[in-house]
């Protein structure tokens, strides 16, 4: 990884209509879908991407509430960034999920949802199963740049500064539940390289193909959630596609820690 984490080209961003046609096979593909892997009833958080809402995953919740979790969406309105609200919030929906079922909550989070969850994990650990993270960029900090990173900076002023990131993820403690980090390296919203985290026993980066704003509906990614949420609890084993499907899931990357930067931001 460089110094600094550039925004991705602009022929990516505008290929980011892709996610129409991967929601389009989403719905194609809702039969062989709904007979992925069934769950035990464990609650599973959903949080959604910047500048997006509830609307955004509520397919992907319906199909994992049909493959038997009980889902949570966040019910914070409109993404728009870590204000003081929506981090009260996101503690209190966690709490309550979690109150509601008694045990441990798995979360899924699209984009800056995913960056919420690995901090609620960290904030909570015996409440969290496990994060699965869908194209987000969690080594980023003040100083990288995305495609988003306009309307982001214009909503700053709202911003709690108690979510400031001064140090990238590669420079902080492994998160203490496992982890799985979804990204397409034809990203246009959000470099991929900032969704990489640090292989460990209990982490992974898995790799598709496909867009940003597309992940949520990608069926190769839903693949891969519905397999990791399947894993009995207690237990976490390495993602391995089925040979059957090993095109949709192209080698993957691992963050390159000898070269990451771990100093604050400018």
């Amino acid at each position: 990884m460089s110094d600094s984490i550039s925004a991705p080209s602009p022929l990516l961003a505008a290929l980011e209509v892709r996610a129409v046609c991967e929601r389009a096979q989403m719905a194609a593909l809702r039969p062989a879908l709904r007979r992925l892997p069934k769950g035990d009833g464990h609650p599973v958080l959903v949080l959604p991407g910047f500048s997006t809402s509830d609307r955004s995953t509520a397919e992907l919740r319906d199909l994992l509430k049909r493959l038997g979790y009980r889902t949570y969406g966040w019910g914070l309105g409109v993404n728009v960034g870590p204000t003081s609200r929506i981090l009260e919030g996101l503690v209190d929906r966690l709490d309550r999920a979690h109150r509601r079922r008694g045990e441990p909550v798995s979360i899924v989070g699209w984009s800056l949802g995913g960056i919420y969850a690995r901090e609620l994990a960290r904030a909570r650990p015996t409440d969290v199963r496990q994060v699965i993270t869908l194209g987000s960029p969690i080594q980023m900090v003040a100083a990288d740049s995305s495609t988003a990173q306009p309307m982001y900076a214009t909503l700053r002023k709202y911003h709690s500064p108690e979510f400031d990131r001064p140090m990238r993820e590669s420079g902080r403690p492994l998160l203490p539940v496992p982890s799985t980090s979804i990204y397409t390296q034809t990203d246009g919203v959000v470099s991929w390289q900032a969704c990489l985290v640090r292989r460990a026993p209990t982490s992974e980066n898995v790799r598709v193909h496909g867009s940003h704003c597309g992940l949520g509906f990608n069926a190769a990614a839903i693949t891969v959630i519905a397999d990791r949420l399947a894993q009995p609890a207690g237990t976490w084993e390495r993602f391995s596609a089925p040979w059957y499907l090993r095109g949709a899931f192209p080698p993957s990357t691992d963050l390159d820690t000898s070269r990451a930067p771990h100093a604050p931001a400018a």
